[in-house]
């Protein structure tokens, strides 16, 4: 006999503030408003950069409106997953549109590649054909973007550190706010000495900084793309929770992915010889599920143990299925 107990926190998981995701989620009213500044400020700073940048003859000027432009993208697309996924499970995406967070993270790190590719080709034919630059203008132009890359970042400052789509928008702006600091200073350069290769070579430094910050956003939505265990949960410990619980025997098929860049939901068959606890113990090993570890959505299979469970993915996946063959030594 085995009784599955689905226990979804969708209706009241979220309303009893569980767990620490949802203690420091900043308000979603300010992202919407934070997106809606953001975009505007750095969609009307890119036209200007470029023209500028074209009138100045300078690479690092153009290179950064490129970058700011693909950021300018980036934050759509940020924006775009953050509203899909307060969107409400339907017969087919039975967890809402919450995944399309990850997808974005993920096409955020992609898109900042890319630039860093265009950014990088410019500034190489650059040292080549050196053209004269207007120091004066570049400084000018990249300072104002110091100002607005800078508001931007600290927009998404609070969101961040807890919501990996959001880290994405902050990274971009924080390292826009760099980047056109470092034009600032080239622009001040080349007026001081005339060294016009200064210019394509803040570009690669750019290139350089973006590379490096962008490397772990990208890694991380992979990982969460690839329905791996969040970075920020101990797949161990949950094991081990489970494990000590009264009356719980063995746990196995335990399964932890991300639904969302700020949520996630665990499956898990739970040996208890004594039979189902009743919902008042399930209900509390899911609640402290969501407070210790950030998991909110939790579907635990109960089962007596009287039959064999093999893992559904069989040998492929050994460390379940060596609990499966364990019931002795289990706890």
């Amino acid at each position: 006999m085995s009784t599955t107990h689905d226990h979804h926190d969708h209706d009241h998981g979220h309303h009893h503030g569980f767990g620490h995701h949802h203690h420091h989620m900043p308000d979603p009213a300010g992202h919407e408003r934070a997106f809606a500044l953001a975009i505007g400020l750095n969609a009307l700073f890119v036209a200007i950069e470029f023209t500028y940048g074209f009138i100045a003859h300078s690479t690092a000027l153009m290179a950064d409106a490129g970058h700011n432009l693909s950021d300018v993208l980036g934050l759509v697309l940020a924006w775009g997953a953050a509203a899909l996924a307060k969107r409400a499970p339907t017969g087919r995406y039975t967890y809402g549109l919450r995944g399309s967070s990850i997808l974005a993270a993920l096409g955020n790190g992609l898109l900042l590649m890319v630039a860093c590719g265009a950014i990088a080709l410019e500034a190489v034919q650059r040292f080549s054909e050196p053209a004269p630059v207007q120091g004066m203008t570049v400084s000018i132009v990249a300072g104002i973007g110091v100002a607005i890359n800078g508001f931007s970042a600290w927009l998404f400052m609070a969101g961040s550190k807890s919501d990996l789509n959001l880290r994405g928008a902050y990274l971009h702006m924080a390292a826009d706010a760099a980047l056109s600091l470092g034009v600032v200073i080239s622009g001040l350069l080349i007026m001081g000495t005339g060294w016009t290769w200064v210019d394509p070579a803040v570009s690669l430094a750019i290139v350089v900084v973006i590379v490096i910050g962008t490397w772990s956003l990208l890694r991380e939505s992979v990982l969460l793309s690839m329905a791996a265990v969040p970075p920020s949960i101990d797949a161990g410990a949950v094991r081990g929770f489970l494990c000590s619980q009264p009356g719980v025997k063995e746990v196995h098929d335990l399964h932890i992915w991300a639904i969302s860049t700020t949520e996630n939901a665990l499956t898990a068959h739970v040996v208890m010889p004594g039979g189902y606890p009743g919902d008042r113990v399930i209900d509390e090993m899911v609640a402290k599920l969501g407070s210790d570890f950030g998991i909110h959505h939790c579907t635990l299979q109960v089962e007596e143990g009287t039959t064999h469970h093999g893992c559904a993915l069989g040998a492929q996946h050994g460390h379940d299925h060596d609990h499966d063959h364990d019931h002795a030594h289990a706890h």
